[in-house]
């Protein structure tokens, strides 16, 4: 019961944060929130994982984590440089 509303916290603040990347008035403000989109997909397949006992649920939640940091990495390197190598 407590994980199902922790769960839907979750998913209630990463609407808003959806609307702070569509309403966003710079490149900046989309790409945070895009970036804590995925935090919080991070932490709710972290969170259902456990709910149902799947413990490989964290390494999936890891390997979305390393996706999402080198993405928003490469995204910032390339808005800098306008290249990526």
């Amino acid at each position: 019961m407590m994980f199902g509303l922790a769960a839907l916290a979750i998913v209630v603040a990463a609407i808003m944060v959806l609307y702070r990347g569509i309403k966003g008035p710079r490149v900046y403000d989309r790409l945070l929130a895009i970036n804590s989109m995925g935090t919080k997909t991070v932490i709710l397949i972290a969170l259902i994982g456990y709910m149902y006992e799947r413990p490989h649920f964290l390494d999936i939640a890891l390997v979305y984590a390393l996706i999402n940091f080198i993405g928003t990495i490469a995204f910032l390197k390339y808005r800098e440089t306008g290249r990526l190598d």
